[in-house]
């Protein structure tokens, strides 16, 4: 009874890292990359200062926005 007891919570926790994994590659994958204020208006976006607490921001034509540095 015990060794089953074992080797579900080693099922589960196994479990739990794998889903883990797999969300943060995916939240990874879905972000954008950092970009210039000049790459920003040479693909055609508009370049947003931000304000005191929010960096300066990059919004393209399709929707999308993206962090300067």
């Amino acid at each position: 009874m015990r060794m089953r007891r074992l080797l579900g919570l080693a099922l589960a926790t196994a479990t739990l890292a794998g889903v883990s994994a797999v969300g943060a590659a995916t939240a990874q994958a879905a972000t954008y990359p950092a970009i210039s204020s000049g790459q920003c208006t040479e693909q055609g976006g508009t370049v947003n200062q931000g304000g005191p607490y929010r960096p300066p921001t990059c919004t393209f034509p399709d929707g999308h926005s993206e962090t300067i540095t």
